[in-house]
């Protein structure tokens, strides 16, 4: 029966995640708040190299992958970021073109930028890679944080927080580990049991370790959770260290089969993605940084014609101020989707701009919740509480009171990024290529087909990334999908209202002009499929932008403007009933409610072996308006599905998103007598 609990929301909460405290002790850094080194005072450079890379015999590991391949890292105290970019190194020297490298670590107490730059600086033949995660590197709030570089090869995932807290939650497996937390003696809560059993659930037969502590309670700990471990030669005035290999992993089940990853896919050199809008070319952009090569079927004569094509999309984050799977996923997303947005899109000025995003409190009720994240203690330099004096000065134009401000956050062109991210010689786009039909042949094969029945593209591996589309492919019907109408109004822009300087929002945005025109919106019509420009519509967005931003408005001339006059696109939004993106492998419905009707009697049930999976066939859809945001991060959980590589997301939330939960919700409520979604 699987253990629920590995799955279920910790309930110890993130200590303070605010850059850590340092000082300079003759050009070394020094963790204040622990009083220890982050590396040897000899060379750091040649302990990390010593340690953790000879000690997991790294050189010849790199060297034996094949093309295609991958390695996972984990490692327990990201500090300076020293190892990694050093394995980086390695790696980029040994291993053959093609394969990949996975770092996974974990921090509590980020360094800022400034100090992680001047604790760089003191390792020249690292520069090339140092420079790239400086470039990078920002604001780290408590999340899941993935970082990509050299277009894909190499990936870094960093959890911040509390490790006893998100080691718990990684979904993967990791071939080597470096335990590099501060000593036992200043730290001792990076070495207990509790922390090295996650190490070991993360590991397979053969994973090793390596540590240059060799303190009584990390051997006798590392044994009792299933390595063997030896004594070898330290490192400068260490006598000794520890390496260690992974005899017997507990077995534990992390969850039910139907939230757990299906048999890793066998054939994933092709594969046929459905719909062109950002979720869509998002997947394609992953699976081709795999080496796989993708054919984007997009019903419409362009990508982003639908819900994707607004000209000005907002990285709008509004996370929880308590756990929560949505603010996980933002709070990941968001510093994902902005990383590759300035990549994909660098020197584009009319693409997207970092002109910060400022959360206005629309009622009492938001003011207190703005209140209680700013009190979480987040790196400033991610977001602040602001009065209105302050706000209005961000803004440039007259605000009616503060919020929160998000420095780092701005806007961006969904549908220029989405033809940035299809632009790789692995993906092939087939416009006007409408696909209904989905059929697996006794080869493995998915053969997806037309109305008609024309064949459009036959691949191992389909992700369908429709949005409310998906609803028209049957073996995907049981969706329980909802469509609400949006539209934005074009209001032209005046000298005065030109002064607007970041987006703001609330229960409405407005960004700043571009091309002399603001984007302001957008409505929200449920149960309400036209995609018709209405005036009515505009008049409501007017009436919003005067209720945001008075001042502003006042500037644009809003009240004497014609709703009739102003340009506008509608599109028609896709979400779930949870407001959750759905997104992961997906389970023959039939099949699903006939294996787990006992659910329907009781919902405890506990049930052992694989789900009724479609194999090869997975989902990204329902991103709301925070395509953004949320499909970036989504499109990196499919395809570490896919390549079987640790996940960009916590297990919980990777669960939370399942397209299966609705299935096993529909027969839980039946326990309680209640209905079906």
């Amino acid at each position: 029966m699987a253990d629920h609990s590995l799955l279920t929301r910790p309930t110890m909460p993130d200590p303070d995640s605010r850059h850590e405290q340092i000082d300079w002790v003759e050009g070394q850094p020094y963790s204040r708040r622990f009083g220890d080194v982050y590396f040897s005072r000899a060379s750091g450079l040649v302990e990390s190299t010593h340690v953790f890379l000879a000690g997991n015999d790294l050189d010849r590991r790199f060297a034996r992958l094949t093309p295609g391949g991958s390695f996972a890292i984990g490692e327990i105290g990201f500090g300076t970021g020293l190892n990694f970019l050093n394995a980086w190194q390695l790696f980029d020297r040994r291993a053959p073109a093609g394969a990949r490298l996975h770092f996974v670590s974990t921090e509590l107490h980020p360094l800022a930028p400034e100090d992680l730059a001047r604790a760089l600086a003191l390792w020249p033949s690292l520069a090339r890679e140092a420079g790239e995660l400086r470039a990078q590197y920002g604001a780290l709030p408590p999340a899941f944080h993935r970082f990509v570089f050299d277009g894909g090869r190499v990936v870094l995932t960093l959890l911040v927080g509390d490790a006893r807290v998100t080691l718990p939650r990684l979904d993967g497996t990791i071939d080597a580990w470096f335990l590099d937390g501060f000593a036992p003696s200043r730290n001792p809560e990076l070495w207990g049991t509790s922390l090295l059993e996650a190490v070991a659930r993360s590991s397979r037969v053969g994973t090793t370790c390596a540590t240059y502590s060799v303190a009584g309670l990390v051997r006798r700990t590392l044994v009792s959770v299933g390595f063997r471990v030896e004594k070898t030669p330290g490192f400068g005035t260490k006598r000794e260290m520890l390496r260690g290999t992974c005899a017997e992993p507990p077995r534990t089940a992390l969850c039910d089969p139907w939230l757990a990853r299906p048999p890793a896919t066998t054939g994933r050199d092709h594969a046929v993605v459905v719909g062109g809008g950002l979720a869509g070319t998002a997947v394609a952009a992953s699976l081709a940084a795999r080496g796989t090569s993708v054919t984007l079927l997009e019903r419409r004569s362009t990508l982003a014609a639908e819900a994707s094509g607004n000209p000005q999309g907002v990285f709008h984050i509004r996370p929880s101020p308590h756990g929560t799977a949505l603010t996980d996923l933002v709070l990941a997303g968001a510093g994902l989707g902005l990383r590759e947005t300035a990549r994909l899109l660098a020197g584009r000025e009319d693409a997207w701009s970092r002109c910060g995003v400022l959360a206005l409190a629309s009622d009492a009720a938001d003011a207190e919740r703005q209140e209680r994240l700013a009190r979480l203690g987040w790196p400033r330099t991610f977001v602040h509480a602001v009065d209105a004096r302050e706000a209005a000065a961000i803004a440039g134009v007259d605000l009616p009171g503060g919020g929160l401000f998000y420095p780092d956050s701005g806007w961006g062109s969904p549908p220029m990024l989405c033809e940035a991210l299809v632009r790789s010689p692995r993906i092939a786009v087939r416009t006007l290529a409408s696909a209904v039909t989905l059929r697996r042949d006794d080869t493995g094969t998915w053969r997806v087909s037309d109305a008609e029945g024309h064949e459009l593209a036959r691949a191992p591996v389909v992700v369908v990334c429709a949005a409310n589309d998906v609803r028209r492919i049957d073996l995907l019907e049981h969706l329980p999908l909802k469509v609400i109408r949006g539209q934005i109004s074009y209001v032209p822009a005046t000298p005065a209202s030109a002064r607007l300087r970041t987006v703001l929002c609330g229960d409405s945005y407005v960004a700043p002009a571009r091309d002399g025109i603001h984007c302001a919106g957008a409505t929200f019509g449920i149960r309400d499929e036209g995609t018709d420009v209405r005036t009515e519509d505009h008049a409501e967005n007017l009436a919003a932008l005067e209720r945001l931003a008075p001042a502003l408005a006042d500037a644009m001339g809003t009240s004497a403007l014609d709703p009739a006059s102003l340009g506008g696109r509608a599109a028609l939004r896709c979400v779930a009933p949870d407001y959750l993106p759905v997104v992961g492998p997906v389970c023959d419905a039939r099949a699903f409610r006939e294996r787990y009707a006992a659910l329907s009697q009781d919902a405890r049930t506990g049930f052992t072996g694989d789900a009724p999976w479609l194999a090869g066939l997975h989902v990204s859809t329902a991103h709301g308006s925070r395509g953004l945001v949320s499909t970036l991060v989504a499109a990196e959980t499919v395809a570490a599905v896919i390549h079987d590589e640790p996940m960009p997301l916590p297990a919980d939330v990777v669960a939370a998103l399942s397209p299966s939960r609705f299935l096993a919700r529909a027969l839980k409520r039946r326990t309680a007598g209640g209905g079906s979604s």
